[in-house]
Protein backbone atom coordinates (compact mmCIF):
# COMPACT_ATOMS: atom_id res chain seq x y z
CA UNK A 1 0.00 0.00 0.00
CA UNK A 2 1.78 3.40 -0.78
CA UNK A 3 2.01 6.09 1.81
CA UNK A 4 -0.73 8.80 2.80
CA UNK A 5 0.69 12.39 2.47
CA UNK A 6 -1.28 14.66 5.35
CA UNK A 7 0.49 17.60 4.53
CA UNK A 8 4.20 18.97 3.95
CA UNK A 9 6.26 16.63 6.59
CA UNK A 10 3.34 14.57 7.61
CA UNK A 11 3.27 11.02 5.94
CA UNK A 12 1.47 7.79 7.16
CA UNK A 13 2.88 4.95 6.01
CA UNK A 14 0.95 1.91 3.90
CA UNK A 15 2.03 -0.37 6.29
CA UNK A 16 -0.15 1.73 9.27
CA UNK A 17 -3.10 1.39 7.01
CA UNK A 18 -5.68 -1.60 6.61
CA UNK A 19 -8.62 -2.01 5.23
CA UNK A 20 -11.88 -4.30 5.93
CA UNK A 21 -14.81 -4.74 3.51
CA UNK A 22 -18.30 -5.86 3.92
CA UNK A 23 -21.16 -5.43 1.97
CA UNK A 24 -22.79 -1.84 1.03
CA UNK A 25 -26.27 -0.31 1.53
CA UNK A 26 -28.33 1.56 -1.18
CA UNK A 27 -29.11 1.57 -4.26
CA UNK A 28 -26.89 -0.92 -7.21
CA UNK A 29 -29.65 -4.04 -7.52
CA UNK A 30 -28.27 -7.56 -7.19
CA UNK A 31 -24.28 -6.47 -7.54
CA UNK A 32 -24.71 -4.88 -4.28
CA UNK A 33 -25.83 -8.34 -2.70
CA UNK A 34 -22.81 -9.96 -3.34
CA UNK A 35 -20.18 -7.68 -3.72
CA UNK A 36 -18.30 -6.51 -0.61
CA UNK A 37 -17.70 -2.69 -1.72
CA UNK A 38 -18.03 -1.13 1.57
CA UNK A 39 -14.58 -0.24 2.72
CA UNK A 40 -13.52 0.59 6.36
CA UNK A 41 -10.15 2.38 6.70
CA UNK A 42 -8.08 1.65 10.03
CA UNK A 43 -5.43 3.63 11.54
CA UNK A 44 -3.69 3.01 15.32
CA UNK A 45 -3.18 6.54 16.13
CA UNK A 46 -1.74 5.84 19.08
CA UNK A 47 0.82 3.61 17.65
CA UNK A 48 1.70 5.53 14.50
CA UNK A 49 5.52 6.89 13.62
CA UNK A 50 4.04 9.72 11.10
CA UNK A 51 2.75 11.71 14.43
CA UNK A 52 5.48 13.57 17.16
CA UNK A 53 4.13 13.17 20.42
CA UNK A 54 2.67 16.99 20.69
CA UNK A 55 0.52 16.45 17.06
CA UNK A 56 -0.57 12.87 18.34
CA UNK A 57 -1.54 14.51 21.37
CA UNK A 58 -3.80 16.83 19.16
CA UNK A 59 -5.87 14.34 16.99
CA UNK A 60 -6.23 12.16 19.46
CA UNK A 61 -7.90 15.43 21.44
CA UNK A 62 -9.52 16.77 17.92
CA UNK A 63 -10.96 13.31 16.76
CA UNK A 64 -11.40 11.89 19.80
CA UNK A 65 -15.29 10.97 19.43
CA UNK A 66 -13.96 8.65 16.40
CA UNK A 67 -11.15 7.09 17.72
CA UNK A 68 -12.19 3.86 19.59
CA UNK A 69 -11.35 2.44 22.80
CA UNK A 70 -8.06 0.98 21.33
CA UNK A 71 -6.58 4.27 20.20
CA UNK A 72 -7.83 3.12 16.42
CA UNK A 73 -9.81 5.52 13.84
CA UNK A 74 -11.87 4.06 11.36
CA UNK A 75 -13.02 5.91 8.26
CA UNK A 76 -16.14 4.20 5.96
CA UNK A 77 -16.82 4.33 2.66
CA UNK A 78 -19.54 3.30 0.44
CA UNK A 79 -20.32 5.68 -2.14
CA UNK A 80 -19.31 4.05 -4.60
CA UNK A 81 -19.75 0.50 -6.47
CA UNK A 82 -16.06 0.29 -6.70
CA UNK A 83 -14.22 -0.94 -3.67
CA UNK A 84 -11.16 0.75 -5.13
CA UNK A 85 -12.37 3.80 -5.77
CA UNK A 86 -14.05 3.18 -1.68
CA UNK A 87 -10.57 3.07 -0.85
CA UNK A 88 -9.10 5.98 -2.24
CA UNK A 89 -12.22 7.75 -0.88
CA UNK A 90 -11.86 6.55 2.76
CA UNK A 91 -7.65 7.19 2.68
CA UNK A 92 -8.56 11.10 1.29
CA UNK A 93 -11.22 11.36 3.74
CA UNK A 94 -8.35 10.63 6.73
CA UNK A 95 -5.79 12.88 4.78
CA UNK A 96 -8.36 15.75 5.00
CA UNK A 97 -9.58 14.95 8.73
CA UNK A 98 -5.82 14.16 10.20
CA UNK A 99 -5.27 17.40 8.40
CA UNK A 100 -8.12 19.69 10.10
CA UNK A 101 -7.30 17.96 13.28
CA UNK A 102 -3.35 19.31 13.02
CA UNK A 103 -4.65 22.67 12.00
CA UNK A 104 -3.80 25.32 14.48
CA UNK A 105 -5.96 27.56 15.56
CA UNK A 106 -5.43 31.09 15.34
CA UNK A 107 -5.82 33.27 18.39
CA UNK A 108 -8.81 34.63 19.20
CA UNK A 109 -8.07 38.76 19.39
CA UNK A 110 -10.08 40.57 22.24
CA UNK A 111 -13.05 42.53 20.78
CA UNK A 112 -14.28 43.77 23.77
CA UNK A 113 -13.32 47.36 25.53
CA UNK A 114 -11.18 47.62 28.33
CA UNK A 115 -12.36 48.92 31.78
CA UNK A 116 -11.06 52.17 30.94
CA UNK A 117 -12.57 52.82 27.72
CA UNK A 118 -15.80 51.40 28.89
CA UNK A 119 -15.89 53.77 31.38
CA UNK A 120 -14.83 56.80 29.34
CA UNK A 121 -17.53 56.36 26.93
CA UNK A 122 -20.34 56.18 29.34
CA UNK A 123 -18.84 59.59 30.67
CA UNK A 124 -19.85 60.66 27.50
CA UNK A 125 -23.18 59.71 27.37
CA UNK A 126 -25.11 62.48 29.19
CA UNK A 127 -23.81 64.76 26.77
CA UNK A 128 -24.78 62.06 23.54
CA UNK A 129 -27.96 61.82 24.25
CA UNK A 130 -28.32 65.96 24.82
CA UNK A 131 -27.21 66.03 21.26
CA UNK A 132 -29.40 63.17 20.33
CA UNK A 133 -32.57 64.88 22.13
CA UNK A 134 -31.85 67.79 20.11
CA UNK A 135 -31.86 66.40 16.62
CA UNK A 136 -28.94 64.32 16.58
CA UNK A 137 -24.91 65.73 15.73
CA UNK A 138 -25.20 69.44 14.61
CA UNK A 139 -23.01 70.43 11.87
CA UNK A 140 -22.37 73.95 10.98
CA UNK A 141 -24.39 75.35 7.93
CA UNK A 142 -26.83 72.25 8.55
CA UNK A 143 -30.20 72.67 7.23
CA UNK A 144 -32.77 71.06 9.15
CA UNK A 145 -36.62 70.94 8.42
CA UNK A 146 -36.42 73.24 5.70
CA UNK A 147 -34.25 75.73 8.19
CA UNK A 148 -30.77 76.70 8.84
CA UNK A 149 -29.84 75.55 12.36
CA UNK A 150 -29.96 77.53 14.65
CA UNK A 151 -32.51 80.01 12.79
CA UNK A 152 -35.34 80.21 15.69
CA UNK A 153 -36.23 76.61 16.34
CA UNK A 154 -36.54 76.28 19.45
CA UNK A 155 -39.26 73.21 19.94
CA UNK A 156 -39.16 70.08 17.67
CA UNK A 157 -42.09 70.25 15.91
CA UNK A 158 -44.43 67.17 16.60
Amino acid sequence: MDELEVQEGVVIPGWELWFTTSRASGPGGQHVNKTSSRVTLHWAVTRTTALDERQRERVLRRLATRIDGDGVLQIHAEGSRSQLQNKQDARERLASLVRGALAVQPRRLATRPGKGRAAAARGQEPARRAQAAAGGAVRPGAVRMGRAVGAGLTERPG
